[in-house]
């Protein structure tokens, strides 16, 4: 049987899809890699089976596609940073102009809740918004993915930590982002593929050695070390089964959107496949 699944470039993506694209017998896998902002929006026309979604845009699309168990990205001191190339305090952040990775990011939605009025923005893909805030396109970028590793090493401070801010104010983990599974799939397959992440998942983390020529071939930076580290933050026990600690911490941050965006919250128990 064929699926068609989407996931981005990033070491930790790559890294637990790695199985389901190279090594399972169980389907015929058609895989399409793009950023995060590209898999956002091509959700709304239901093109994928499985697809690594923000969660921001996960709570616009419910009624179409349900969070697997297993793939999310998630846990403590890993969520985007606000960097600058000089210091700015919060106060000031409101007046700067921001560059985001998009508008459906998770990022964009954790800067609305602790900025709301920081309105300025403009969409860069995630690996240019260093250079913009070095060349003075920007006055604040909000980094993610491996750009966490490498704003220090180009001269850029780091202005706030918004998965720290989120983790003080809600004693929970930062969701970033889950792998969607279509609703309208029958109900046997999308158990089977539940299964299969969890595999993949576990396979890599098993076998990380075996991963390595998937995840470098498409990694944006190639730096061994920023690689390994940014497989080590981003892939945890939470990526092998979120549970019930990382589904509240996603129910929160559905409450928080649905706040932001003044809307009732709906399907909330049934979100999880």
């Amino acid at each position: 049987m064929k699926i068609k699944i989407a996931f981005s470039s990033c070491p930790n993506d790559t890294f637990i899809f790695d199985f389901i694209v190279n090594k399972t017998k169980d389907f015929e896998v058609e895989y399409h890699i793009a950023d995060i902002d590209v898999l956002n929006k091509s959700v709304e026309n239901e093109e994928f089976d499985l697809i690594k979604i923000s969660f921001n845009r996960f709570f616009e699309v419910i009624d179409k596609y349900q969070l697997l168990d297993s793939g999310s990205a998630m846990g403590d001191n890993c969520g985007p940073l606000l960097v600058s190339r000089r210091k700015i305090y919060p106060n000031e952040i409101i007046h700067c102009k921001i560059a985001i990775p998009g508008h459906n990011t998770t990022a964009n939605l954790l800067l609305k809740i602790f900025f709301p009025d920081a309105l300025n923005k403009k969409v860069y893909l995630f690996s240019d918004i260093e250079q913009a805030v070095l060349y003075d396109e920007c006055d604040i970028g909000l980094i993610i993915h491996e750009s966490r590793f490498t704003y220090h090493q180009k001269g850029l401070l780091k202005i706030a930590d918004l998965g720290e801010m989120w983790e003080t104010k809600f004693n929970c983990p930062i969701p970033l982002g889950g792998i969607a599974v279509k609703r309208s799939l029958d109900e046997t397959l999308k158990t089977k593929l539940n299964l299969l992440m969890k595999t993949s998942v576990i396979r890599a983390l098993q076998n990380p050695q075996q991963t390595y020529n998937f995840v470098k071939s498409n990694a944006y930076e190639l730096d061994d070390e920023i690689i390994y580290n940014h497989i080590k933050l981003y892939v945890n026990d939470f990526t092998v089964q979120m549970g019930e600690k990382g589904r509240k911490s996603i129910i929160t941050l559905y409450k928080e959107f649905c706040r932001l965006n003044n809307l009732n919250p709906k399907l909330e128990g049934e979100m999880f496949l």
